[in-house]
């Protein structure tokens, strides 16, 4: 079968199956991308989430042997939610990023990465395939650019046209020669909308990214979120969107093709208090089928406490007082005591100062000794 015949086959084959768009590029060395990566390596600009070498990352055949070709597809998902919940003083809501709303974005693009390769293998049974999806070696951004499903923008998302920057992305490698697809044109201009709205100036210049100051990197970090970052944290729970919601080419962007990615209100814009005490059972059964669970609960427990802070939820401070006080995990612990101080109430304070006697970790004491200087502050603005 000849591969501009089954290339077409494959474009028309994947709207059928609910692929939003595909491309087509070479198994060639991701040459400009290996130079990047270094850089960031050297700057130490990276995430630690990064899966295999810089080689595995940039070199396809490294992968699968016999490569020659690779299929990157996007699926759009939704920008905004109808009807979403609001927080109220008396219910605090934390708030999932869009790309963990829905099912887990990874089973559902597996999947659909899968029937493309099944399809494949119905034409030319002998082909070899390999499916990947964000947790594989190669970047998915960097195929899905060389394949032309969008270009890079400078806050690092692939820029669909037809989509914006709201879409998931992944790749088969084949070793199939399809004819490869041009790239579009980068279209940010003079832009630096995102750069300048980013919370924590994470990035550094168009098109580089400092994901340890990334609060969409910070929210899934296992352990204490440092000072600097924790007002900027608000009541994010898992992610931040800020660089896609004010990027002009976003405007007006909102898509719901894909049924498994509607948002359900109390998953992606959870109530706070009762996040504090969910067992691991608890968690799994409301969380363990959304992206945003993968690091485990602690994280989120972790951002929750800043959120309650962050609103100064004087209805959550029994709750939180009983997380410092019973809690085994010392960065929850301590995590509440200093949201109990940014809450600020007498009962507060107390139960910190009470607190102090009994702690034996050193990182959850100086939490407490941050959470009563919130007080000092109180007196100083008094006076």
């Amino acid at each position: 079968m000849r591969t501009a015949e089954l290339k077409q086959e494959l474009i028309d084959y994947s709207k059928k199956i609910g692929i939003d768009k595909i491309g087509f590029t070479t198994a060639d060395v991701f040459g400009e991308l290996r130079e990047r990566l270094r850089r960031q390596q050297e700057l130490n600009y990276q995430s630690g989430f990064e899966k295999g070498s810089i080689e595995e990352r940039t070199e396809p055949v490294r992968l699968l042997p016999e490569a020659q070709s690779i299929i990157s597809i996007a699926i759009a998902y939704p920008s905004r939610m109808k009807d979403a919940p609001r927080s109220t003083k008396e219910e605090r809501r934390g708030i999932f990023a869009r790309a963990s709303w829905g099912i887990d974005y990874h089973v559902v693009m597996k999947e659909r990465l899968e029937k493309l390769a099944a399809f494949i293998m119905e034409k030319i049974p002998d082909a070899k395939n390999k499916v990947m999806v964000d947790t594989g070696e190669l970047s998915d951004r960097a195929v899905a650019e060389r394949a032309g499903i969008g270009f890079s923008g400078k806050n690092t998302s692939i820029i669909t046209p037809e989509f914006g920057s709201f879409v998931y992305l992944g790749e088969l490698i084949t070793n199939i020669p399809f004819i490869p697809d041009d790239p579009i044109e980068d279209s940010c201009g003079e832009c630096t909308k995102c750069m300048d709205a980013c919370p924590t100036g994470a990035l550094i210049q168009g098109g580089q990214l400092n994901a340890q100051r990334c609060i969409a990197f910070l929210t899934q970090t296992k352990d204490f979120l440092p000072d600097e970052f924790r007002t900027k944290i608000g009541n994010r729970v898992y992610g931040c969107d800020t660089c896609q919601q004010v990027c002009p080419r976003n405007k007006g962007i909102d898509f719901h093709t894909t049924p498994e990615f509607e948002p359900e209100h109390d998953i992606a814009k959870p109530r706070l208090r009762p996040m504090l005490k969910m067992s691991n059972r608890e968690f799994k059964e409301t969380f363990g089928h959304i992206s945003g669970s993968w690091r485990g609960k602690k994280p989120l427990q972790r951002n929750a406490l800043i959120g309650l802070g962050h609103y100064k939820d004087k209805t959550a401070v029994k709750e939180m007082i009983t997380v410092m006080q019973d809690d085994p995990r010392p960065v929850i612990r301590g995590t509440a005591a200093w949201s109990l101080g940014k809450i600020g109430t007498d009962e507060a304070f107390e139960a910190i100062q009470a607190a102090l006697e009994t702690e034996q970790d050193e990182q959850v004491l100086f939490e407490m000794r941050k959470g009563l200087d919130f007080k000092e502050g109180q007196e100083m603005m008094k006076k």
